[in-house]
């Protein structure tokens, strides 16, 4: 028969070990009247223990992981919508002040490309700051090419970094026969550095004294490939003024203004300063299905007067892969005036020796 041993029994008398006469499980076991209450409590444990299991949902598992409580819950009912939904259009706003909104727009422009050959004269500080100003007021991106033959005089620098826009002073040292080509040779610095950088915008060729309306530089972002415009000029007798440009019906190009006898061999009748071009054409042409060919350039071989046809020549056809602008060519935007000062000596510094000096001193 099997023994029972209870190691930590407080009961001290084992007679009941190895076939005693009395059973520990007998209701006369003194180990039974000393734990009668913990029996009990242990009775208690199963009998509650047994209820709660008696309690437990029996069946499949489905049913166990997915009981169905539909009675609990208050369905609403399916609408069956057959109407289109329109959803307002949706506007980012940042909120200043209560019930204030101010709207927050981005709106990718291209960038302006000013080229603007300058020199040493009189009014040539005058002229730089009133363009500067001008371009300013444009908004970004602007970008303002100033060329300067043979060094950079310190006086520009200081006027293009006082104009908080984005600049380039560049500097043209080719060795010139004629100084009347001054103009072409710097125009074709700043088209070199287009070409090379691939600075992609429209690019203006904007003189210094010339006068130029805010909506020019506006309307120029408008432009595809080229666009033309009108130009007002003072004639050389200083008694008349003149157009020249193109004639348009809407945006097309169907004629030209011209009042020169000299000038009607021209095949464009434009200004140097009324139009402008994709800065793409000259260092991208299969863009413009424009064969590869020797870089674009002004010709200083040119005859005065003819140097814009000639270029022109080398960016469009023909007069329709031109656009005319502002809508039908009715406004005048910039002017020609031929207002340069003559016999009038150029400062030799822009500081003043002595504070009481009220004359500068010229050369």
């Amino acid at each position: 028969m099997a023994s029972i041993r209870r190691t930590l029994s407080p009961y001290q008398d084992r007679s009941h070990q190895n076939g005693g006469n009395v059973s520990p499980f007998s209701v006369n076991s003194p180990s039974h009247k000393l734990n009668s209450t913990s029996r009990f409590a242990l009775g208690v444990r199963r009998f509650i223990g047994g209820f709660l299991l008696g309690l437990a949902p029996f069946g499949e598992f489905e049913d166990v992981r997915t009981p169905d409580f539909s009675f609990e819950v208050n369905r609403p009912p399916i609408l069956d919508v057959k109407e289109d939904i329109v959803v307002d259009k949706v506007e980012l706003a940042v909120v200043k002040r209560e019930n204030v909104k101010e709207r927050f727009d981005y709106v990718a422009r291209k960038q302006v490309i000013v080229v603007t050959p300058t020199y040493n004269r009189a009014l040539q500080a005058y002229y730089l700051n009133r363009l500067g100003q001008v371009l300013r007021l444009v908004p970004p991106p602007v970008l303002w090419i100033v060329v300067e033959m043979n060094v950079a005089s310190t006086e520009t620098a200081d006027i293009l970094r006082g104009m908080g826009i984005m600049y380039r002073h560049l500097v043209c040292t080719k060795n010139l026969t004629n100084i009347k080509d001054r103009g072409v040779h710097q125009r074709n610095t700043a088209l070199e550095h287009i070409e090379h950088h691939k600075l992609d915008g429209i690019v203006y060729f904007a003189d210094d004294d010339n006068i130029y309306s805010l909506e020019l530089f506006e309307t120029l972002r408008d432009i595809s490939r080229f666009g033309t415009w009108p130009v007002a000029m003072l004639a050389q007798s200083k008694n008349k003024a003149v157009l020249e440009g193109p004639v348009c019906n809407g945006s097309h190009v169907i004629g030209w203004h011209t009042n020169e006898k000299s000038k009607k061999l021209r095949r464009f009748h434009v200004d140097m300063s009324g139009f402008a071009f994709n800065s793409t054409i000259l260092w991208d042409p299969k863009r413009w299905q424009k064969p590869i060919s020797p870089s674009i350039r002004q010709l200083d071989t040119i005859k005065e007067g003819f140097q814009e046809t000639t270029f022109i020549e080398q960016l469009v056809e023909d007069e329709s892969q031109m656009e005319g602008t502002p809508f039908g060519c009715s406004k005048i935007l910039n002017w020609h005036l031929h207002l340069e000062a003559r016999e009038v000596g150029y400062p030799r510094g822009w500081l003043l020796q002595k504070n009481l000096d009220a004359v500068l001193p010229i050369e």
